[in-house]
């Protein structure tokens, strides 16, 4: 049966059933939905060799460094989306500056037994309905010919093997619908964002047993790469709203997988083709420290070397800035400071195992319900027809905490937990050892230090403004920084555009504005 999806309208017609699309929109006027469906992978991985290359020049390495008028940091979709929108705006004096030897960022592609597979972003969400907004991805995706397909269907088991639980799944995905349902009639109210566990707990709706875990689960740590816990009450389905719902503005309920053998990061590698010259590139060059003022910024490399702009735009994920692994001189001003540690970075982990052949579900997914929340729970096949039938590969997923715990383990630890789930699911088969085994250890990556941004209960709108807001002139872009799109690449798309476009004015002399800020985000009563 196809994966279930929520769908909830509000309707200001109804006292306990909308939800305002933020505090600058008239509620009274709103009419928003809720579309939840398969997440979005931002994870990160071993090196492709399908990558298309763009020459770069050689590094400059005098004492004096080399000058630019804006530098752009980073050469994921945030940050090749910056330079072409530089190129549109007729400025061709930029760099851009990429630690690996490719672009693309978090879409990392990696070859497994003989194939390509996606350790980092893997899904396309929402394509356009009728005449309305346009996914830029996907108009992207097209462009370059990229091969999709359309996810669907599962199947269900537990510690006793193939367990038939799809009326649980059913009844988590009516939870979640009563979640957001409440969630809305308290914003309705004014009244304070919860956890999204304090909001399921609310309308009683609490996981009592491992198949409710698993399914509760599928249904909210699999979408956001967190526990209800960890997540906002109201965010969460504001962000979704934005991206599958076009009465809410935004794109379709469509939700497309890339099995392209060249790599998902084609579509940004060839794009990035068609404007880059070697020149406007730097691959292989780490940054170590970031010199910021209102005069200009100095990127500092870890071979000594250095690039001097007027002007800098900055695409290091969240994760990146919330650790030590750049520098920033002079430190972040207190309120930036605090934006930055009070946004969260989800962690989301694909896990590959090859077989010499198929002995698994014929849908593509499976749900697992494991006694411990979280253990291993969502199974994907691709070897499937439409997406890489023969290859004898499947993946499984977990996220937060425990995709936390699962770096601080050897390959060999990892692998023998997931054999023994897989044995759990089938006691009656005689299950081979895989013959290769493959997961990225994304949150200890220094140039990413996690998958995609989350919205806790306690990130408040003054405190994403202070995430966004430039510091001299130095301008932050990526996912982390959208409002309406955090966690997806085309959140990350739209941030690197508009950044840009704020930055060409400045450097043509059309009015050059610093973004807003809050010095303090106070509460509105005291304790």
């Amino acid at each position: 049966m196809p994966v279930p999806a929520l769908c909830l309208i509000f309707d200001p017609d109804l006292p306990k059933s909308y939800i305002t699309s933020g505090p600058s929109q008239n509620s009274t006027n709103m009419r928003l939905y809720l579309k939840h469906i398969t997440p979005f992978l931002f994870l990160t991985g071993s090196r492709g060799v399908y990558g298309f290359v763009i020459p770069t020049r050689e590094v400059n390495t005098d004492s004096e460094g080399s000058t630019t008028r804006v530098l752009v940091l980073g050469g994921g979709v945030a940050g090749v989306i910056a330079a072409r929108t530089l190129h549109e705006q007729g400025i061709d004096d930029f760099v851009v500056v990429e630690a690996r030897d490719e672009l693309g960022g978090r879409l990392h592609s990696t070859p497994f037994g003989g194939y390509v597979v996606e350790v980092g972003a893997n899904w396309i969400q929402g394509k356009q309905k009728h005449n309305g907004q346009i996914n830029p991805i996907w108009t992207l995706a097209q462009k370059h010919g990229l091969r999709t397909h359309i996810s669907d269907f599962y199947e269900t088991f537990d510690e006793t093997g193939e367990a038939d639980f799809v009326d649980v799944f059913n009844a988590a995905v009516s939870n979640f619908d009563g979640y957001v349902d409440y969630a809305g009639y308290r914003l309705s109210k004014d009244l304070i964002d919860l956890t999204a566990r304090s909001t399921y707990d609310c309308i009683g709706k609490i996981p009592r047993n491992a198949h409710e875990m698993a399914a509760e689960y599928m249904n909210f740590d699999w979408e956001y790469a967190q526990t209800p816990l960890q997540s906002s009450g109201i965010a969460t389905a504001r962000n979704s709203n934005f991206t599958f719902e076009p009465e809410a503005g935004g794109f379709s309920d469509v939700n497309i997988m890339s099995i392209d053998q060249r790599g998902f990061k084609t579509f940004i590698q060839q794009e990035a083709e068609s404007f880059l010259q070697p020149e406007q590139l730097r691959l292989n060059t780490l940054v170590n420290d970031v010199e910021w003022s209102d005069s200009g910024v100095k990127a500092v490399f870890s071979d000594g070397s250095s690039i001097s702009a007027d002007y800098a735009i900055c695409t290091f994920s969240l994760g990146v800035l919330k650790n030590d692994d750049v520098k920033f001189v002079p430190d972040f001003p207190e309120y930036k400071t605090e934006a930055i540690a009070s946004m969260t970075m989800g962690t989301y982990t694909k896990i590959f195992l090859q077989f010499p052949q198929k002995f698994w579900f014929d849908t593509e997914f499976a749900l697992y319900a494991d006694s411990e929340r979280g253990r291993y729970p969502v199974w994907q096949s691709l070897d499937k027809e439409g997406f890489l039938p023969g290859s004898g590969i499947i993946f499984v997923t977990v996220t937060g905490d425990y995709s936390e715990r699962i770096e601080a383990l050897s390959d060999t630890e990892v692998e023998e937990e997931t054999m023994g789930v897989l044995r759990t699911m089938y006691p009656n088969i005689t299950i081979p050892e895989p013959l290769d085994f493959k997961f990225p250890r994304w949150f200890n990556d220094p140039l990413y230090r996690g998958s995609y941004s989350n919205w806790p209960p306690s990130f408040v709108r003054q405190h994403h403004d202070n995430l966004r807001a430039n510091v001299g002139r130095l301008y932050f872009a990526g996912e982390g920084t959208s409002q309406d799109y955090y966690g997806y690449l085309h959140g990350a798309y739209f941030e690197g555009r508009d950044i840009a476009k704020m930055v060409a004015k400045c450097v043509n002399g059309n009015g050059c504005v610093s973004l807003q800020r809050y010095e303090e985000v106070k509460n509105t009563v005291p304790y």
